[in-house]
């Protein structure tokens, strides 16, 4: 298939990134932002050049701006570019194709909503990069009026820039979405949240796991208040399970043996998401090695790893500030936890083994 004439609106860092990935992958992509030095800039990163060449010489537009501003924006584009296919990244679906199908009905089966399911708590097209897709998963839902051409026009482009792809319906997505992004976030907004009372000397023992938790807090308030209310359905679902569940651990809290078996639930819902692509979830153990704070430390670690020939599920690098020391947790399967641990402290290191944390 020939490489795709590109249009994308909007330089953020989801459109930067993608037009970084495009170009790399030999498409000629176009930028245009409300902001004109975000496509400035992005074009200077080698994201595309500026600007939007005539209607017919566009293939696809992909539509990069926040979402209360998608339906128009789509709108306009399967308006001005008559021979195109039009995408977007918004992370909720089906609100936007009926909103697209209500005010342009004749031109809506050129518009094939998608989800890049990549990103970070940052913004801006300093902070793309043309690898933020490679391997993520990019889903694209079709609506009822979609051709196939259209469909696989949009699936051929994720696919350039390296990103795993999945159709599924749009009332799927939404709720999918809201069970493993946008609930998790929320969760990360009370952790975030809660810490304001803490007093200041409490807060200094904070470790790397509060800051796991709460790192995705950080992320622009005005854009999620978007995405949580065209989604809030789904979402006030997921929440009143997250509201029993906690009424019921507060129910336990003194009794061990049920407390134990709640504690249970989340391995199991940790462990699921150890999951490669199309395969069943795995049984896994954890290799933690401390690495000494010396130059090329983490180099011979990896290299002693790879030398043994042991396949890594996941991997955590961690630092103590006190200790001066790092901590690098490595997931594999179970059966060959103990003898990766024996093989890298007969080659001189401190491993120890034992379940995964939180799975």
């Amino acid at each position: 298939m020939a490489e795709p004439r590109v249009l994308i609106i909007g330089a953020g860092l989801i459109g930067s990134s993608l037009g970084l990935a495009l170009t790399k992958a030999g498409c000629e992509v176009f930028l245009s932002d409300s902001v004109a030095s975000h496509a400035l800039v992005a074009a200077g990163m080698g994201a595309g050049q500026v600007g939007a060449p005539e209607g017919d010489d566009v293939d696809i537009v992909v539509v990069a701006t926040p979402p209360a501003v998608i339906p128009a924006v789509v709108v306009d584009s399967l308006q001005r570019f008559p021979s195109a296919v039009v995408t977007d990244v918004g992370s909720v679906k089906s609100p936007l194709a009926l909103t697209v199908a209500d005010l342009a009905p004749a031109l809506a089966g050129r518009y094939v909503p998608s989800h890049p399911m990549a990103g970070s708590q940052f913004t801006g097209p300093l902070t793309s990069r043309a690898d933020l897709f490679v391997d993520r998963t990019w889903v694209v839902t079709p609506v009822e009026d979609n051709s196939v051409a259209s469909i696989s026009a949009i699936v051929d482009m994720a696919e350039r820039t390296g990103a795993r792809v999945i159709v599924m319906a749009p009332q799927q997505h939404d709720e999918a979405v809201a069970q493993v992004s946008h609930v998790p976030h929320l969760m990360s907004i009370l952790t975030a949240s809660h810490l304001r009372a803490v007093p200041g000397e409490n807060l200094r023992l904070a470790g790397q796991g509060i800051r796991d938790v709460t790192r995705i807090a950080g992320s622009d308030p005005g854009l999620w208040r978007q995405i949580i209310t065209a989604n809030s359905a789904a979402i006030r679902s997921e929440l009143d399970e997250v509201a029993e569940d906690l009424k019921y651990l507060m129910s336990v809290l003194d009794n061990p043996e049920k407390l134990e078996a709640f504690l249970g639930l989340g391995q199991a819902g940790a462990r699921a998401l150890l999951v490669k692509h199309g395969l069943e979830p795995l049984d896994v153990r954890e290799v933690t090695v401390e690495i000494p704070d010396e130059p090329r430390a983490l180099g011979h670690l990896f290299g002693d790893i790879g030398e043994a020939g042991f396949n890594v599920e996941d991997f955590e690098l961690q630092h103590d500030p006190v200790r001066q020391i790092g901590y690098l947790t490595i997931a594999v399967e179970s059966e060959v936890a103990e003898q990766l641990r024996e093989t890298l402290e007969a080659r001189g290191w401190v491993a120890f083994s034992g379940a995964k944390e939180g799975t």
